[in-house]
């Protein structure tokens, strides 16, 4: 076993592989903690698709030792709550709850994971809540074309796979199916205890250290590489009043030096009401209600996205628009709107120090990320560091990376659309 100073997040490698964080809030009452498992939609197999939302769906449907309703109930009961979710690279299992509370939740999350039941009949119940939630997604257009978006810029790769799955994918998952994927990817060296607010460090460190010991030491299969393609992909079928528009371009990892200086050219392009894409787009022309740019970094790969809803016919005249700004911030971005991305990415940061969730969080995933906490310190001088001319070229090398990726989903003239832009961005 070993351990850091007392100064700042501690951290502790067990013996078993599995790594404690924690970071103590004094001002706190509460305390939000967690198992982030470094395993996501994107380990999976091709015939395993959604099976990383059910495995998160199934570990509150009991364990050896406790029901369902028992997991819920014993954290409730002290006033806390507990909760899951799936992303691409990561599973998370938390509970928030008093200090005092802490073994408790600790014991409730450790035991969902290591001891989880697969009933076969909550399982097939489960399948049941899936396809009513896949159902739901698939009812929300601005959800959907998100799928469509990412399904179309990574085709044929899980990276690229909604986290959901099929209903008949989901249902084809028996209880054998969800032990090996857990075996598999749930490794100890993937495996993150991470808590923050009203926390000891040792007293984490040791219940952990009695319950968590039964997981593999070997490192889980590294995921297939995500390889950018892009294109077209329409969703139809869909008698909408609106036209939901996704436009996009290869991205960065969170691992590349160009990282931070993309994220401050999608700030300046469609980050909040100043941006160029909200005053142009919404403000100056009333094309949408809701427009913004985004950009998601992975651990090999990112994606670059322009996000916007609007009427049919005014399709045309909004590519062209998002187009232009895009090369306008390339061309014109300015010293104001450089220091107030930078400014907006020094708030974000700042205020996932005040909550003892987004804490725990950000610890977790830094550790998986990286092996280490990042200090605020670090980052922010990396984002300060972001020249006039680092942004812009950011924004020139988006360009070049490869080709648009079109998604649309209701009234609108996708395919024509697509190429427009492609020819657009090219000559940028």
């Amino acid at each position: 076993m070993s351990a850091d100073t007392p100064a700042g997040p501690r951290i502790t490698k067990l013996d078993s592989g599995v790594t404690v964080v924690t970071d103590a809030m004094p001002h706190l009452a509460t305390a939000s903690l967690g198992i982030w498992a470094g395993a996501g939609s994107r380990d999976e197999e091709p015939d395993e698709h959604g099976i990383s939302h059910l495995l998160e769906h199934m570990a509150f449907k009991g364990t050896k030792r406790r029901s369902a309703r028992a997991i819920a109930e014993e954290i409730e009961a002290v006033g806390g709550d507990i909760n899951a979710a799936t992303s691409v690279e990561h599973t998370t299992y938390n509970a928030r709850v008093l200090a005092e509370d802490v073994p408790l939740a600790i014991d409730v999350l450790s035991d969902i994971l290591a001891e989880p039941a697969f009933d076969p009949e909550e399982l097939t119940r489960e399948h049941n809540v899936i396809v009513q939630e896949i159902g739901a997604a698939l009812d929300t257009p601005d959800d959907l074309v998100f799928d469509l978006f990412q399904e179309r810029a990574f085709p044929g790769q899980p990276i690229g796979r909604s986290i959901l799955g099929t209903p008949q994918s989901v249902r084809s998952f028996g209880p054998d199916r969800l032990r090996a994927y857990l075996a598999r990817n749930y490794r100890a060296p993937k495996l993150i205890v991470a808590a923050a607010g009203a926390v000891d460090h040792d007293s984490i460190v040791a219940e952990v250290d009695r319950r968590l010991g039964g997981f593999g030491r070997e490192d889980k299969p590294a995921p297939v590489a995500g390889h950018y393609q892009g294109g077209v992909e329409i969703g139809g079928g869909r008698d909408l009043e609106q036209a939901h528009l996704l436009i996009g371009l290869p991205g960065l990892s969170y691992r590349d030096p160009g990282f931070h200086a993309l994220q401050v050219f999608t700030n300046v392009l469609g980050g909040g009401m100043s941006s160029r894409l909200f005053q142009e787009v919404r403000e100056a022309r009333g094309l949408c209600y809701a427009v913004y740019s985004f950009h998601w970094g992975y651990a090999d790969t990112g994606l670059f996205g322009v996000y916007a809803g609007t009427d049919g016919g005014d399709v045309d005249e909004l590519v062209d628009v998002v187009v232009d700004e895009i090369a306008g911030a390339i061309d014109t971005m300015t010293e104001v709107e450089l220091a107030r991305s930078k400014a907006q990415a020094k708030v974000g940061l700042l205020a996932a120090l005040e909550s003892s969730g987004a804490r725990a969080d950000q610890l977790a995933r830094q550790m998986l990320a990286f092996g280490r906490p990042i200090p605020l310190e670090e980052i922010v001088a990396k984002v300060e560091a972001v020249t006039l001319e680092g942004a812009k070229a950011a924004g020139r090398a988006l360009i070049a990376r490869g080709r648009p990726t079109f998604a649309a989903l209701g009234p609108a003239k996708p395919l024509e659309s697509a190429a427009r832009i492609a020819e657009r961005l090219s000559a940028a």
